[in-house]
């Protein structure tokens, strides 16, 4: 009969352990040094450190173009208040602008407000925005 191939024996391996080798018995652990006992105490104590402390940002941004409203936008979704002059922008593409950042404030619970002739702050939801400037700004630009 033929016999079994084997990987081992083809490439002259043999399975069969050699019977003079022998495993060296184990070595026997000795116990470690008792160490000094120390009070336990329950309490546990965490560090309030934090790496970066909670700051509050206010960007400002001059946009020239209707595509810089998207960068705008980020800063407003990642938390920060941006205030926007719309000098260097047409009057049109500051409409469309301006009608983009007011659907970015709403959908982060923000709001947008006048607080110039073409200047807009933009203030997400952690911002508190106090005052009326908007109502002065007709008589602070007749004097």
């Amino acid at each position: 009969m033929a016999e079994k191939f084997s990987l081992s024996k083809f490439f002259g391996m043999n399975d069969d352990y050699d019977e003079d080798y022998q495993d060296d018995p184990a070595p026997v652990a000795k116990p470690a040094p008792a160490a000094p006992s120390r009070p336990v105490d329950s309490r546990k104590v965490v560090a309030m450190h934090s790496a970066k402390p909670n700051t509050s940002h206010i960007a400002i941004c001059e946009p020239r173009i209707y595509s810089d409203a998207k960068s705008i936008a980020k800063r407003i979704t990642a938390g920060d208040a941006v205030i926007v002059n719309f000098a260097r922008v047409d009057e049109t593409q500051a409409q469309r602008i301006v009608d983009f950042l007011n659907g970015t404030a709403y959908a982060v619970g923000g709001e947008i407000q006048r607080i110039g002739e073409q200047i807009f702050l933009c203030a997400p939801h952690n911002f508190e925005v106090s005052g009326d400037v908007a109502a002065n700004l007709g008589t602070q630009f007749k004097q």
